[in-house]
């Protein structure tokens, strides 16, 4: 197998090189079981936010940004490190970091959106140089989790192979994250920052492509995730639709791939992208907003809030809308939410009176079924008596309207009174003319 080197330069502070101990092959895909407690809670850790500085925030900065997020009712952020991180950048990293430890606010990172890791040891290098800042980025601004890309498989074939290159890399993506968070050198000089040395540090999130081209099937990422500790999948639903051909259409769909998930790493935590998406042959074209797209949130909604209880779970908005969908999102789910406690409360409504009239859930189901087909029946005869009521009324209506024309047209053809046969004389008017005259 090979090993994972990227040859860095002398100058760099750090090196990606190591090897990956244990072949994918003789390890066991399937991790622990869920444990049966997690099904208990009454409502699942849902946290809703777009993918950058709201649209909508004036000040274009990421403390703005988070305070208009707050507004808004969302709760999370990924700040986007996609192309290269200036030094002016960290002075609002180091604000937005404390504002996020003292108020609570996850924060999320999304490294370089165009990486290379699979190709030769110079755009390797470029893509982990890249990727070290987005790390420094997420250390000071207390990053959860920070989103990579992989991209092409160059020289690769999809398979066991390019996986364990992947893995190889990613282990060593993920002890540079853990050197730079907790040393105790650095723990006088980060006095202001308690949560590099306190909380856990930046989990490593492995995102799903949209290209067939690209590495990143549901397959490849949950495979890599699950050997290289420290790493989690990135869910982009957009991607994962897109690459499956419209993969994305019912709430089962998105039941199969969490079960999937859940069956292969184990755990309740996902992170996860959503975004409407315009796609063609199993390519991602661009995104587009949620309505306009075959990929509808209303399925996903209805399959969290009937069978998400378990989950602790990050949805980013990555539409053209960012906070106008991500708010989109939390009202469908709010709505689904609804709609099942109602159907809870129903049945819950429905096993009481059954018990009180002494008859089986399913005889009570059946009676109000046929009460309400009755009523239902009620209602169409009464309504069809309307509407013939209606019918008649305009009928006569009608005919009295063109027994009233009628009259008007003979009426109109009577012929006009005959003269008395006398001449008309003009004498008169004649005389008073020439008098006018003298």
């Amino acid at each position: 197998m090979k090993t994972a080197s990227t040859d860095t330069n002398p100058q760099d502070s750090h090196d990606f090189s190591f090897h990956f101990a244990t072949p994918l092959s003789n390890t066991p895909l399937v991790g622990p079981p869920l444990p049966p407690d997690l099904r208990g809670a009454k409502r699942m850790p849902l946290r809703l936010g777009p993918a950058g500085v709201p649209l909508s925030c004036k000040g274009r900065t990421i403390v703005e940004g988070m305070d208009d997020i707050t507004v808004l009712g969302l709760e999370t952020m990924e700040i986007q490190t996609v192309r290269q991180v200036q030094p002016h950048h960290f002075d609002q990293y180091w604000q937005a970091g404390i504002l996020s430890h003292k108020a609570e606010f996850e924060m999320n990172v999304h490294g370089p959106y165009y990486g290379e890791l699979l190709g030769t040891t110079r755009d390797r290098n470029r893509t982990l140089s890249k990727m070290e800042s987005s790390m420094q980025v997420g250390k000071i601004v207390n990053a959860r989790h920070m989103v990579c890309h992989v991209g092409p498989y160059a020289e690769y074939d999809p398979g066991t192979k390019a996986n364990e290159e992947v893995a190889n890399i990613f282990t060593g993506v993920v002890e540079r994250v853990r050197s730079i968070w907790g040393d105790e050198k650095e723990e006088e000089e980060y006095s202001a920052f308690p949560w590099v040395h306190e909380a856990e540090p930046t989990l490593v999130g492995v995102e799903t492509s949209g290209q067939q081209e690209l590495w990143g099937t549901v397959e490849e990422v949950l495979e890599v995730v699950n050997h290289v500790e420290g790493t989690v999948p990135v869910l982009n639903m957009a991607h994962i639709h897109a690459r499956g051909h419209g993969r994305l259409k019912t709430s089962e769909d998105y039941a199969e791939l969490f079960d999937q998930v859940r069956a292969t790493i184990g755990g309740k935590k996902f992170y996860c992208h959503f975004a409407g998406v315009e796609h063609r042959m199993g390519n991602a074209q661009h995104y587009t907003q949620i309505k306009k797209s075959d990929l509808k949130f209303e399925p996903f909604a209805e399959y969290l809030a009937e069978e998400g209880d378990w989950m602790d779970i990050t949805i980013i908005s990555d539409s053209p809308l960012l906070e106008h969908d991500a708010m989109y999102m939390a009202q469908h789910y709010d709505k689904a939410r609804q709609r099942l406690l109602e159907i809870r409360a129903r049945d819950e409504r429905r096993m009481k009176l059954a018990a009180e009239a002494g008859i089986d859930v399913d005889e009570l189901a059946r009676r109000e079924k046929e009460q309400a087909e009755a009523r239902k029946k009620s209602l169409e005869t009464e309504k069809d008596k309307k509407v013939a009521a209606k019918e008649k009324k305009a009928a006569a209506a009608e005919k009295k309207a063109a027994e009233e024309k009628k009259k008007a047209a003979a009426a109109k053809k009577k012929p006009a009174k005959k003269g008395d046969g006398k001449m008309m004389s003009i004498e008169g008017k004649e005389d008073e003319e020439f008098e006018d005259l003298f």
